[in-house]
């Protein structure tokens, strides 16, 4: 049970809802698999494969929404539309109007959906119902909000936010690379993405690259911010560290996955235990180390703002609906 990526959003500290609450709450969207109807179908499933939908560690909960999806390309409704649209036009003298296409697109759609394939998956979320966290392991917020949405219809209210700091991540990122060092506690990797803020977005990525040299510094003082930063914490989980403030490529290095094997785990159920409570303490000293780096968190009744890089460019620090 390690997280690849982290959306980070803030609850309520603490958050006033018991686990035992949240799973008969969940229990009410409960993951079926599609119909026969069905594209697709979202509802909650044991994080491991038991009745349980929170699994709790300690004070560290983990849920899962469960996702079944029906593969059915349309390049193959196309296709069987288009050859039948060609006996509807040697039938009829004239081919199918837009509104015939479809209707005709629809009925096949209807007629194939019952033999299309399903896919599954499952997208994991930590919360922290003490310190007020929620990560959902999603590569984009897009995924993530899958999560939250169904999140909210399962519960009477869902008070959440994305987390914001004093500083833009691009802005603190161009620093940190101007300077050649990174904030206490965290070491810059050798990946980098860096863009232009002129209409024509250039970009330059370095990839297993030294990135305190010259040229990096050129690149920074042409106008161009860091998008993305490759960095290790405490040199004990890598990530990358993005300008909207997402985590992704997390990875829990091997001195961290010693000591579940060091707990002598004896089971599946056992170990997927033991990697949880460590994976979420580490995030747990993480994400405080990141936001002070970062400035501080910003109170969420706060304006944006606006900063100003080493560089003197404006950062594209957007605030997150």
């Amino acid at each position: 049970m390690w997280f690849r990526n982290l959306q980070v959003y803030r609850l309520p500290a603490p958050w006033n809802i018991t686990a035992d609450a949240l799973e008969q709450q969940l229990a009410s969207r409960r993951f079926q698999s599609c119909g026969s109807q069905d594209m697709e179908t979202r509802g909650w499933a044991s994080p491991c494969g038991d009745d349980r939908l929170v699994h709790r560690v300690g004070d560290q909960w983990l849920i899962a929404l469960g996702v079944e999806q029906r593969l059915l390309p349309a390049a193959v409704v196309k296709q069987e539309a288009e050859e039948r649209a060609e006996d509807i036009a040697a039938q009829q003298g004239f081919k199918p109007g837009r509104k015939q296409m479809r209707e005709l697109r629809e009925q096949i759609t209807q007629e194939f959906l019952p033999r299309a394939f399903t896919r599954r998956r499952k997208v994991f979320a930590w919360i922290d119902p003490v310190r007020g966290w929620l990560a959902v392991d999603a590569a984009s917020r897009k995924r993530a909000e899958d999560v939250l949405e169904t999140l909210r219809d399962a519960l009477d209210t869902l008070s959440l936010a994305l987390l914001r700091t004093q500083r833009s991540p691009a802005s603190a990122m161009a620093d940190w690379l101007a300077g050649g060092d990174a904030p206490a506690g965290f070491t810059i990797d050798q990946d980098c993405e860096l863009r232009s803020l002129t209409e024509d977005k250039a970009a330059v990525r370095y990839v297993r690259h030294a990135l305190d040299g010259e040229e990096v510094r050129g690149h920074l003082e042409a106008g161009k911010l860091p998008t993305r930063l490759a960095l290790t914490f405490d040199d004990r989980l890598s990530f990358v560290l993005t300008e909207t403030l997402e985590i992704k490529r997390l990875d829990f290095l091997d001195v961290v996955k010693e000591r579940v094997e060091d707990a002598g785990a004896d089971d599946a159920q056992a170990l997927f235990d033991a990697s949880f409570a460590l994976m979420t303490a580490e995030l747990a000293r993480l994400l405080p180390a990141l936001l002070d780096a970062l400035g501080g968190e910003l109170e969420a009744d706060a304006p944006t703002p606006v900063t100003v890089t080493a560089t003197g460019a404006m950062p594209p620090w957007e605030e997150a609906a």
